[in-house]
């Protein structure tokens, strides 16, 4: 059984998640962990609970969503995996760093990229990767039939969308993502954001007032 852990980092009130099973690895999913603090409190949980970190996988490469990936590779000695459309985004995070108040970023390599159809194990665990972009050009979700949930990053919100007013961002795209890829699971899959509360397919299909 997935078991999964939510941390809010940074400014941008940022959902990390951290996924283990019951064998004790785990993977980081958009580690937003900035300041010794906040990475103190992802580290002293996989710590206390003797996990044993395998990968770290990003949704996309906002700023709000990587700020703790080389700090979590270095200490776990770990792979970094993202799609290699959204690479531009996370190598231009240096150049305004600064203008959100972050006086510093140490890019992370990427190890390994992934796309749809891949499936990222762990443990006796896996998700399979879909491709949702609009949000970030490179967007990407994480899905678990067994458990019925979706990583969704910033592309469905509780009653919201993800904001296209960014480099790369397209809100038609956005929109055709979500009906097309997200709209197609089951109602009663959970979506857990990179924003704001958890909700579910069918809450959205019906409520959201974007569609």
């Amino acid at each position: 059984m997935i078991h999964i852990e939510t941390f809010v980092f940074n400014p941008f009130a940022e959902n990390t998640y951290l996924l283990h099973d019951d064998t004790g690895e785990a993977v980081i999913i958009d580690p937003g962990c900035y300041d010794k603090q906040e990475l103190a409190e992802i580290t002293d949980y996989i710590e206390a609970n003797g996990l044993k970190p395998v990968q770290i996988i990003n949704t996309h490469a906002h700023i709000d969503h990587v700020l703790g990936i080389t700090a979590l590779k270095r200490k776990y000695q770990i792979p970094f995996s993202l799609h290699a459309l959204d690479e531009p985004l996370l190598k231009a995070v240096q150049s305004y760093a600064s203008n959100y108040g972050f006086a510093s970023f140490d890019e992370p390599e990427i190890d390994t990229y992934l796309a749809e159809g891949d499936t990222v194990h762990f443990g006796n665990s896996s998700l399979k990767v879909i491709f949702v972009p609009g949000h970030a050009p490179g967007h990407i979700a994480f899905v678990n039939e067994d458990q019925r949930f979706v990583i969704g990053g910033d592309v469905l919100f509780h009653m919201s969308i993800g904001r296209t007013d960014l480099p790369g961002g397209d809100h038609n795209q956005l929109l055709s993502s979500i009906r097309s890829k997200l709209f197609t699971l089951p109602d009663d899959y959970t979506v857990y954001p990179g924003h704001m509360q958890l909700t579910t397919i069918g809450f959205e299909k019906k409520n959201n007032p974007f569609f």
